[in-house]
């Protein structure tokens, strides 16, 4: 049995897509990133970066002990190799998924957050001028789509001419340009593949993981609001446990 440590969030959706694509069993463990489930001591043993999501595999490839596993890339690439979809093994389309899953996990997820990020905090005057980092991260997910663009300008998938975990973990964070604040019609071709992966049942049904789960701030105390805020927002380092 795997338990999936979930929150609907892209991160948690794209490993959400993988196991309905697989369709294999697991179990959902909600991570509430909104309270600060993610940073209790059970789950930092499982995800020491303090976030969502995370895989505990119960009968883990190679046998043994269970497996635990943070960062969705990794957790798409244990579970397309353990179950040998998704990811082909011979080594120039290996590296051709892995580029692009690398890819993701380092620009597309990234920029994607922090422009999201900053277009919350602008709306409170209290941040200040924020107008650059709303620039620079506007550019760099423009950039980005255009990147994707270019690639299925030529190629109807990211990577080795088939449907992969290059596309799995790339679909959730693109498919939200319009909160992005993009015009997909600029994209043609990703257009194209969003609406491709649109019609395949477990996308939809992966996407629609966890949609009953919810942080509603408007049913939150001033006081719990405070504690959140505190512990969520300009985190530094935890100190080595003594």
């Amino acid at each position: 049995m795997l338990d999936f440590y979930y929150w609907p969030t892209p991160n948690g959706k794209k490993v959400a897509i993988l196991l309905e694509e697989l369709t294999v069993p697991y179990r959902i463990v909600p991570v509430n990133i909104g309270r600060g489930d993610q940073f209790a001591a059970d789950y930092l043993a499982i995800s020491p970066n303090n976030r969502m999501p995370a895989l505990v595999d119960h009968e883990p490839l190679g046998g043994g002990e269970p497996i635990a596993i943070f960062e969705s890339g990794a957790m798409l690439m244990y579970l397309a190799e353990k179950y040998g979809q998704f990811w082909p093994q011979t080594p120039r389309e290996k590296y051709d998924v892995t580029q692009w899953v690398v890819w993701q996990m380092a620009n597309q997820g990234p920029k994607f957050g922090e422009n999201g990020h900053f277009k919350r905090a602008a709306l409170k005057a209290e941040n200040g001028d924020l107008s650059y980092a709303l620039r620079r991260f506007d550019d760099e997910v423009n950039r980005l789509y255009g990147v994707m663009n270019n690639r299925l300008y030529k190629h109807r998938y990211l990577a080795a001419e088939l449907y992969s975990i290059a596309d799995i973990v790339a679909y959730p964070w693109a498919a939200g340009w319009e909160r992005q604040g993009q015009d997909i019609n600029e994209f043609k071709y990703v257009k194209r593949w969003l609406e491709e992966l649109d019609e395949r049942p477990a996308v939809q049904r992966g996407m629609q993981l966890g949609a009953t789960l919810s942080n509603d701030e408007s049913q939150l105390s001033k006081e719990e609001i405070e504690r959140r805020n505190k512990l969520l927002y300009n985190q530094r380092a935890r100190p080595v446990p003594v």
